[in-house]
């Protein structure tokens, strides 16, 4: 597909009010609300929920009446040996009963002595049922609640393909900040070594130091300028990233502009889009977990497989009975004694067959219920161990944020004694380092606490339902 290149800014109501005259910031929820509407993946999770509908309707098939006429005829030299007229109508119905409706009409030279029926033809009603094999669980009723289970099933697998997408691309707009804020910070420190550079250079010229300095501050222009070029990348291709989960319309493809940057003031943002706000790790109910619940259905379908297997264990038993007449018009003309009945009876001698496809189903129900009872653990302790995390994360923000703000005041007091004369370019610059690195691993702490509360999300299987 040709890719569309789409100023996100002139798109109404997708972004807040701009932070200066020539940005303007992609909000959050609205970034996420672009996401579950328009992208690719999320609309197949809809899809899926589609399926199960479809599957239901097609189970649900199987009990449709149904019309079925037979015809034949033959002649041979001006002879007619037989003109052979069968119509059925039957209804099938629950627990193997189907009622049946039918028309014959014979004639010709050479009839079977069964089929000698009026000239007008013959009518019959009635019913036809399993006694044994498909008395109260058959392949049409085991089709149909498989069904119903599968459609609830799809449901639960939707919400998980929403949940993960929008998971992902979370995680794409906090690289995205990340990278933006580490870009800002060092065109900041670029702006700071020219401007130090410019003083140098006079203090040099005019005899007050030594012109080595001036090497030393050209020195550190260049690194910020080399470390603002490695940023720079780094956000271009976050930006990249970021483009992947936008999409607009009947699958137009967009890029994110330079002109467009993040929301820095995110925290509670976060919260209020992925609906985590105020849930504690003793509000989550398990059982409502989306993976669990999808689990449990599959249980549920392969419970009535086993419940089909177990029925052909028994003989089949088949029976028919229907009256016959040749005046439907009056329904005192269905008499007892007019009648045609049928028995078919079939048992396997070892039933091999049977028994065997008993003993898969229940090793696969048994296989399935492994597997939620795994994931339930899984689930509980991987919450668990994310709480801890956040819980740790809003410890080390407050850690970092200090770290950051001694450095701020060592390197002021640093740049203060410079210009007494009582430092040199090195010490500024060795301060200047220390606070880079703090800056740094503080937006590289507060991307692993966003993070930590995208998982949060991802494992409680959220699927936002105002976005």
């Amino acid at each position: 597909m040709k890719r569309i290149v789409i100023f996100l800014c002139l798109m109404t109501g997708l972004f807040a009010n701009a932070q200066t005259t020539d940005s303007v910031q992609l909000n959050f929820r609205e970034y996420l609300g672009y996401v579950k509407k328009y992208h690719p993946i999320a609309k197949q999770a809809e899809m899926v929920m589609s399926v199960g509908q479809a599957n239901l309707m097609k189970a649900r098939g199987g009990f449709d009446p149904k019309i079925s006429v037979d015809y034949s005829t033959k002649e041979f030299k001006g002879t007619e040996y037989y003109d052979l007229l069968n119509s059925t109508f039957k209804v099938p119905t629950w627990y193997g009963i189907e009622l049946k409706g039918e028309f014959e009409q014979y004639s010709g030279e050479y009839l079977n002595a069964e089929r000698n029926v009026p000239d007008d033809g013959l009518y019959s009603a009635g019913v036809a049922l399993s006694l044994g094999r498909g008395s109260w669980m058959n392949e049409r009723m085991a089709t149909v609640k498989k069904a119903k289970f599968f459609r609830e099933q799809s449901k639960a697998d939707r919400d998980l393909l929403v949940n993960q997408i929008l998971f992902d691309a979370s995680l794409a707009y906090f690289n995205w900040l990340q990278a933006y804020r580490n870009s800002l910070l060092f065109n900041d420190f670029l702006l700071n070594a020219k401007v130090r550079l410019k003083g140098v250079n006079r203090s040099a010229q005019a005899g007050e130091i030594a012109a080595i300095d001036t090497v030393e501050a050209k020195i550190s222009v260049q690194n910020r300028a080399l470390e603002l070029e490695q940023a720079n990348v780094a956000l271009r291709n976050a930006r990249l990233e970021l483009s992947n989960y936008l999409w607009m319309g009947e699958n137009i493809p967009m890029e994110l502009q330079q002109e467009v940057v993040p929301d820095t003031s995110l925290d509670t943002e976060i919260d209020q889009a992925l609906e985590i706000l105020g849930k504690p790790l003793d509000s989550f109910v398990l059982e409502n977990h989306p993976k669990l619940k999808s689990l449990g259905y599959k249980i549920d379908g392969l419970v009535v497989d086993k419940r089909l297997k177990t029925n052909k264990l028994l003989p089949r038993i088949d029976v028919e009975y229907k009256f016959i007449t040749d005046e439907p018009e009056y329904l005192n003309s269905f008499e007892t004694q007019n009648y045609k009945a049928g028995l078919n009876f079939e048992l396997p001698l070892f039933l091999r067959k049977e028994r065997g496809d008993l003993k898969l189903a229940k090793l696969k129900l048994k296989d399935a219920q492994f597997e939620l009872d795994n994931a339930e653990v899984q689930i509980q302790n991987k919450i668990t161990a994310i709480y801890n995390e956040l819980d740790s994360f809003e410890n080390q923000n407050i850690l970092i944020d200090d770290i950051v703000a001694s450095y701020e005041v060592l390197l002021a007091a640093e740049e203060r004694k410079f210009s007494f004369g009582e430092s040199s370019l090195f010490l500024i610059n060795s301060r200047e380092t220390k606070l880079i690195d703090a800056v740094l691993k503080q937006n590289q702490v507060e991307n692993k606490y966003f993070t930590a509360k995208a998982k949060l999300f991802n494992s409680l299987a959220v699927n936002p339902e105002n976005l």
